[in-house]
């Protein structure tokens, strides 16, 4: 095994690439299997938020006021 970039030889190439193959289908893997066991993790719950909408003659009063 090489262990200079420079002079790295197809051999060693070739294990780079699989382990980095390999890394890949194992994260790919555990995440799939992840998700079809939990797949109630994704699901986002409605909530219903109170939105305020001041109306025009309101801050005139609270000008007024001052």
């Amino acid at each position: 095994m090489n262990h200079s970039i420079y002079s790295v030889d197809k051999a060693t190439h070739l294990k780079i690439v699989v382990a980095g193959l390999l890394a890949g289908i194992a994260i790919v893997s555990t995440a799939i299997t992840f998700h079809l066991t939990h797949p109630d993790i994704n699901v986002q719950k409605t909530k219903s938020v109170a939105v305020y909408h001041p109306h025009p003659i309101q801050g005139l009063i609270k000008l007024a006021q001052r």
